[in-house]
């Protein structure tokens, strides 16, 4: 895999925090652009691989200049950022790669589905595979592995497991975790957290459960 540029299109500034984030767990630079600004930063000099649309609030008129802009320039990959409760009205480009994600998606979902748009047929190198003990987790496909045997995790389980595991010798709060991993918008109690790793635990082996530690009066983190 190498450096990628990412072109962030959005009216409000809700995702600059999970940009941030996502700069730290991929090789790439992001642009954030609004509306006001779409114009200058595709005519700023930089190659943009990737473009990510927050759609709320988006007009027709800009949806039409980033369309124009995407087919100009080969069909640039877009990821949509709609919320649940307007997932009737998303509209996608025909041609192209492109892909949508919920606004209350956890951290590792947005990683995978953005790795999976810049980096297309390298979703399994090697830098996806995360190995601890006789555990592996692909964080192309979603999938975990004990001893070579696949781990029948819910997604909510493995977005938990394979934030942890990417994210070791770190305490992490039940609040931060939530925040993390279930998304933004996510209303549940601190209880889902400790439910989540229990049914993680039981489910990995002990060897493995054994990483996933409990910080008494503060969270969990993953041990190495």
């Amino acid at each position: 895999m190498h450096h990628k540029n990412i072109l962030l299109l959005a009216r409000t500034s809700r995702f600059i925090e999970r940009m941030r984030e996502l700069k730290h767990a991929l090789d790439v630079s992001i642009l954030p652009t609004t509306p006001e600004t779409f114009s200058q930063a595709i005519s700023s000099g930089h190659d943009f691989d990737l473009v990510i649309l927050d759609m709320d609030g988006l007009s027709q008129d800009t949806l039409a200049a980033v369309d124009s802009y995407v087919s100009d320039n080969g069909f640039i990959p877009t990821l949509s950022i709609q919320d649940e409760s307007k997932l009737s009205s998303l509209r996608m480009p025909a041609q192209g790669r492109n892909d949508f994600i919920l606004a209350s998606a956890g951290e590792a979902e947005f990683e995978v589905r953005c790795a999976l748009l810049l980096w297309p047929g390298e979703e399994s190198a090697p830098v996806d595979i995360v190995t601890v003990d006789n555990m592996a987790i692909n964080l192309a496909t979603y999938q975990v592995y004990i001893d070579e045997e696949p781990v029948d995790l819910t997604l909510m389980e493995y977005s938990l497991l394979s934030f942890l595991a990417t994210h070791p010798s770190r305490a992490y709060s039940r609040e931060t975790l939530l925040h993390r991993v279930w998304g933004f918008e996510y209303c549940g109690g601190t209880r889902t957290v400790d439910v989540h790793i229990r049914r993680v635990r039981s489910k990995v082996g002990p060897q493995v459960a054994a990483h996933i530690v409990t910080v008494r009066g503060v969270g969990y983190l993953f041990k190495l």
